[in-house]
């Protein structure tokens, strides 16, 4: 069965990647390219695509926002999400009928996931259910703050929440930082990572710095009446609050 796809992707060189990875395979179309989440919407009701690739984290509207719009629409179509995003969702997809694929895709996954869509496309069963089941299975995954992946050397960790000390944005890198471990997160930005965790407990206390309040060590006042925190980990980092954060802090505390 020939398949039509559309490639969703904020990203030139992600879109650009994986057409040619897609050109490669056998009864494969690719009917057009989207950079963002209306103009996915917009080509999936000109083109009807009976494939979509999607990335999640897109400016305007995110990949799940689409898929939201799919299912209200009760449009049939399906939904392969290709994304660097949070570790511990991957087996989730691997379960369902539509797929989920880490960036950089490797083409032999790539086939298998078309091989999977194709075999689905000849089923009778409709993509909008199947959609709906992911898309529930995967919201109750995202909502979770019990625990993080984070990736030390090569491998990737789940550390429950309540072990981070505190999490840093230096050069596009998110690091975490725990009592025993040091790693990287997927999460693109911090304000997706902060999304996963309980707001009472993990605050923005900089731009640049994510801590967990319980896990601050010591408070030290600073020039202009603002603070730093000494944090709990081995070195124990100092964290500059920021005079927008300095009031919650004062508050909390009842310095």
């Amino acid at each position: 069965m020939n398949i039509r796809a559309l490639v969703v992707d904020d990203e030139r060189p992600a879109r650009q990647e994986l057409c040619f990875q897609l050109e490669r395979l056998d009864d494969v179309e690719i009917v057009g390219q989207a950079k963002n989440g209306v103009e996915a919407l917009a080509l999936i009701a000109e083109l009807s695509p009976n494939l979509v690739l999607l990335d999640i984290q897109m400016p305007g509207r995110t990949g799940f926002e689409v898929a939201r719009e799919l299912l209200a629409q009760n449009i049939d179509t399906r939904v392969v999400f290709v994304t660097a995003y949070d570790q511990y969702a991957i087996e989730a997809f691997e379960v369902n009928a539509v797929d989920y694929l880490l960036k950089p895709v490797e083409p032999t996954r790539l086939g298998q996931t078309v091989e999977r869509v194709r075999h689905q496309l000849t089923s009778e069963r409709g993509a909008t259910s199947e959609l709906k089941r992911l898309f529930e299975y995967v919201t109750k995954q995202q909502t979770r703050r019990d625990q993080l992946a984070i990736k030390v050397g090569k491998s990737f960790q789940l550390i429950p929440s309540s072990d981070i000390i505190y999490v840093s944005l230096a050069n596009d890198i998110i690091t975490v930082v725990t009592s025993g471990l040091i790693g990287t997160s997927n999460y693109r930005t911090l304000d997706e990572l902060q999304s996963t965790l309980d707001p009472e407990v993990f605050w923005r206390v900089h731009r640049s710095h994510l801590v967990n309040i319980k896990k601050v060590k010591e408070i030290v006042p600073w020039f202009s009446r603002n603070y730093i925190l000494k944090m709990q980990d081995l070195k124990g980092t100092e964290i500059p609050v920021s005079r927008a954060q300095t009031k919650k802090l004062r508050d909390h505390l009842n310095l």
